[in-house]
């Protein structure tokens, strides 16, 4: 049985083909789904991430977008009403700080407009998605997020990431409350460290993976296509008595008391 058959899913974020949001958009189209893909609207990433789509994802629809305009956001899914008259799911996969604020001291590299842009491009776009989502979405539909446990805990390198996912958790419980009596459910995804191109950007993130691996309970990292099967789970009906929860996909690295340490030791 495929879990998402016919239901029509927006993925948000797909930068390359190592991108979290890339494993959860082929996951979609092996479990029956129709996809429609966004990308951030500049020239480089149309080109990248249309031959991307055209060999992974041919019937897919490929649509621009960048989340700090209230603008774009209005184009894209006006653009995405004229094809599809109902949504059944959205993915969030969108996060974004300089990357001088991703280094060193927090309270020594963070300024106030590397703080700003980080809280808006990485937690208010979920609310902005959402608000525009909604107007779609039939009764059962899911949203998804990805976030990490640097939300709750100091991580090294975090930095800024860490306060905007923090923010961005506790607007997955207020969705959550807010479109639960239209029966829409929105999660988040707490993954654990995997090498992307964003996450790149994070000073250390080689001894991350190595320190993750070396205290989680199954001690290994994850892969990308464990997140995307998660996501797939909570966009299904298999899902559906679960709302503003944070599913922990780390290998158990969140639950282990040896893990208080720096983890990049």
């Amino acid at each position: 049985m495929s879990l998402l058959a016919d239901k029509k899913i927006l993925v948000t974020g797909i930068l390359n083909q190592y991108s979290i949001a890339y494993a959860i958009a082929r996951t979609v189209v092996e479990q029956g789904g129709k996809l429609a893909l966004t990308y951030q609207n500049n020239e480089r990433l149309r080109e990248k991430v249309g031959r991307l789509a055209a060999k992974d994802f041919p019937n897919a629809s490929l649509l621009p977008l960048d989340v700090a305009s209230d603008q774009q956001c209005d184009a894209m899914f006006a653009s995405l009403q004229e094809q599809w008259s109902e949504l059944d799911g959205l993915v969030h996969s969108v996060a974004f700080a300089p990357r001088e604020a991703l280094i060193g001291n927090y309270h020594e590299n963070t300024s106030r407009e590397a703080f700003g842009t980080a809280l808006d491009i990485s937690a208010f776009s979920l609310t902005a998605l959402a608000q525009r989502a909604a107007k779609m979405m039939s009764p059962g539909a899911s949203m998804v997020t990805l976030t990490y446990l640097g939300s709750n805990r100091a991580i090294p390198n975090y930095n800024v990431m860490g306060i905007a996912k923090a923010a961005l958790e506790s607007s997955v419980r207020y969705l959550a409350g807010s479109l639960g009596p239209s029966h829409i459910r929105v999660n988040a995804i707490s993954a654990g460290p995997i090498k992307t191109l964003a996450s790149s950007g994070i000073s250390g993130i080689g001894e991350m993976l190595k320190g993750v691996a070396a205290q989680a309970a199954l001690q290994r990292n994850i892969t990308r296509e464990e997140v995307a099967a998660a996501a797939a789970f909570l966009l299904s009906d298999m899902a559906s008595g679960i709302t503003g929860e944070i599913l922990h996909v780390d290998a158990g690295f969140n639950f282990m008391s040896g893990n208080s340490q720096k983890i990049s030791e």
